[in-house]
């Protein structure tokens, strides 16, 4: 399991970019279509996900997994899957929380390549 973005549901897009790009300095790491953004601050690998498609979750880490199925199936007893496994153009996504009630997105990149 990595560490491959941070999360933020955001209201609007483009406001938010003025903040985060403009404001702050992050860069455009990529983009999916007019609702999500990639950011990162210069000289750091870990990007923040900006996106107008979860408002209702909060924020919170999403961790690349090698399977987000497996994953699913060995955990689905351990934690509350709020987001069962589904396609996305990259691999597979899944959302659960911990006891916590913390947010644990996971994804596959099993599209690619």
């Amino acid at each position: 399991m990595k560490l491959v973005f941070l999360y933020y549901p955001v209201k609007n897009l483009k406001e938010s970019l003025k903040i985060y790009r403009d404001m702050l300095g992050f860069e455009e790491a990529w983009r999916e279509g007019d609702h999500t953004v990639a950011l990162h601050l210069p000289e750091s690998d870990v990007q923040m996900m900006i996106e107008e498609d979860e408002k209702e979750l909060e924020a919170g880490g999403m961790f690349l997994v090698e399977s987000v199925d497996t994953f699913y199936l060995e955990k689905k007893e351990l934690f509350q899957f709020v987001k069962p496994p589904k396609d996305i153009p990259p691999g597979r996504y899944a959302v659960c929380k911990d006891e916590n009630n913390n947010y644990i997105r996971i994804i596959d990149f099993s599209k690619e390549n």
